[in-house]
């Protein structure tokens, strides 16, 4: 268990209503906040030569996860993230690669920093460049660059991914490192597109670059894994134990997508039981399109529901769109709703519901001032849509393991219990959840779809395949509020009890989504010793031989890293 100075969700003896107020500062004008601000490195520190020095001080997504005078270093080039990598190493500093900080788990830094040095690869390693094999066209990129550059860049020569992450300020080194993901499925069994992967970004890595150490040497040197290599059964989702440079993804001929939003539909039918659901269920709309996306604000009747589906001509009644981020209304707060979460934050959560209502009243109301309820256009267009400047909120995160044709059964079961704990929470006085429930949905993680012969699985992406029990699809679930808000630890620790209880069987398994909230014990979110030590290893380990399972990952990683350069405190207790 971390001690609470090192556990952003631990409140202390820190009055409830300051938490609430200091957390959401930025939320109120949703103008987000500076998440590093520098100030040089001192003239006489020891620091790497010709390297880029300073400090800054650190801020995660959320600002649950804060250090000051933290040491970063922005290598130009791949020689000096070595060069700095060893540097540290012989000075018993840990190495911590920074991207984008869009994040809430504390897989980069834990609260305070500690003695560690952040090397931040998206100033300088970002170059991007197209090739091919005799499989189809491929992508080499550094990971320092963001995803709305890459897809762009993609997007010029005619490629694409068949899904992606919704925020385009994510770096591909952050999202490889958690196997980031996007919504889509197959639409009536047919065949993906060669190059494309219904699973994980990490899942179309045909090889990378990783900084490594080298016993002959006795340094750290930069090692490029073929997806065949064994080591890529670690190196392909590392949450944070390795050090990736530069990654070769698979990649498709671009498509063009179709985006219709709606809001008129009633979250009893949307989500209803499967003895009881029609032709507007989450699973038959998913099934008449392949990628869907549902956002309900509890307290509500209708969620945001959106449809995505492939379009190579333009739809009569669609709106053509260039440019992603087309939806700015959900990036700003109504005066209305902006006055009610005052008094969220001052402590009067019994205006929850109220202020959940206004919100999502705006969404129809956003939709039509935008002509955004249709949209179409290239892929990335429509598939990124979370700016930096949205409201900043804690969230929870899973990936339920489950048979296609049980979609409908987990996303029912979630929102019974979702609405059933609601209710119980209120009789007590009790708001612990003032933002949205989101769902989507996935494909596992093809190792074939890389095209690659012998490619590897990773070991600890969410959403590797279970052979032992027959499961295609991953329904990702995830619960939004304001961090601090009070019950809102003890209703994320009895939401992830429920999944654990629910769905641990043939029809579903829960696994968690390692960027999100996740081991909720009575002090907050990756505190619970049975989950870090106990679930998560069994959830990993679960259809697998027994060197292919998480004791082999931690192998790996000690292998690669045997002086642990790569890790924090909290991965020191996750992994040790």
């Amino acid at each position: 268990m971390l001690p609470s100075s090192q556990n952003p969700h631990i409140m202390g003896q820190m009055p409830r209503r300051t938490v609430l107020r200091a957390a959401a500062v930025s939320g109120l004008a949703a103008l987000g906040w500076e998440s590093a601000f520098r100030t040089p490195a001192a003239a006489d520190a020891a620091v790497p030569p010709d390297v880029d020095c300073y400090t800054q001080a650190y801020r995660n997504w959320s600002g649950e996860i804060k250090a000051d005078d933290v040491p970063t270093c922005s290598p130009r080039t791949v020689e000096q993230v070595v060069s700095v990598v060893n540097w540290a190493h012989a000075r018993g500093l840990r190495v911590r690669p920074a991207g984008m900080r869009h994040g809430w788990a504390p897989l980069t830094i834990t609260d305070g920093g500690g003695d560690c040095i952040l090397i931040d690869l998206t100033g300088h390693l970002t170059s991007v460049s197209i090739s091919a094999d005799e499989h189809g066209p491929l992508v080499t990129a550094q990971t320092g660059v963001t995803m709305t550059a890459l897809l762009t860049e993609l997007e010029e020569h005619g490629y694409g991914f068949a899904s992606c992450p919704a925020p385009g300020d994510l770096s591909l080194g952050g999202v490889l490192a958690i196997d980031g993901h996007g919504t889509a499925v197959a639409v009536d069994g047919a065949a993906k597109t060669p190059g494309q992967t219904f699973g994980t970004v990490s899942n179309l890595i045909v090889s990378l670059t990783a900084v490594v150490w080298d016993e002959s040497q006795q340094a750290y040197v930069a090692r490029t894994y073929l997806r065949s290599d064994s080591e890529m059964r670690a190196l392909l989702v590392h949450l944070g134990r390795a050090l990736i440079v530069q990654a070769t993804l698979r990649v498709a001929p671009n498509q063009r997508l179709r985006c219709v939003s709606r809001t008129d539909l009633a979250a009893q039918r949307l989500f209803a039981p499967p003895a009881e659901a029609g032709e507007e269920s989450f699973a038959a709309l998913l099934e008449g399109c392949g990628r869907i996306e549902t956002i309900w604000f509890p307290y509500t009747q209708s969620p945001w529901l959106k449809l995505w589906s492939v379009a190579p001509e333009k739809p009569p009644a669609s709106r053509e769109t260039v440019t992603p981020f087309n939806y700015p209304f959900s990036d700003e707060i109504p005066q209305a709703a902006s006055d009610l979460l005052k008094l969220v934050i001052q402590g009067d959560t019994w205006v929850t519901p109220l202020y959940a209502q206004v919100v999502s009243a705006s969404v129809p109301t956003g939709l039509a001032a935008t002509d955004s309820a249709d949209l179409w256009g290239w892929a990335k267009n429509t598939q990124l849509y979370v700016r930096p400047t949205t409201l900043r909120v804690t969230a929870n995160g899973y990936a339920v393991l489950t048979k296609r044709e049980n979609i409908q059964e987990v996303v029912s079961k979630t929102y019974a219990f979702l609405t059933r704990t609601l209710e119980e929470y209120q009789s007590e006085g009790n708001f612990p959840m003032n933002g949205p429930w989101e769902v989507r949905v996935t494909g596992l993680d093809d190792a074939a779809d890389c095209l690659v012969a012998g490619a590897r699985e990773g070991i600890l992406s969410a959403v590797r395949p279970r052979p032992d029990r027959g499961y295609d699809t991953a329904v990702w679930l995830d619960v939004l509020t304001l961090p601090g808000t009070p019950s809102s630890i003890a209703f994320y620790r009895d939401f992830e009890q429920f999944l654990l209880q629910e769905f641990d069987n043939a029809v579903a398994t829960a696994h968690p989504e390692w960027s999100k909230g996740w081991a909720y014990g009575a002090n907050g979110a990756w505190t619970s010793t049975t989950f870090l030590h106990d679930t998560i290893p069994a959830a990993v380990q679960g259809g697998h031989a027994s060197d292919d399972g998480w004791n082999a990952a931690l192998a790996a990683y000690d292998a690669l890293d045997p002086h642990g350069v790569y890790g924090n405190p909290f991965l020191d207790v996750l992994m040790g």
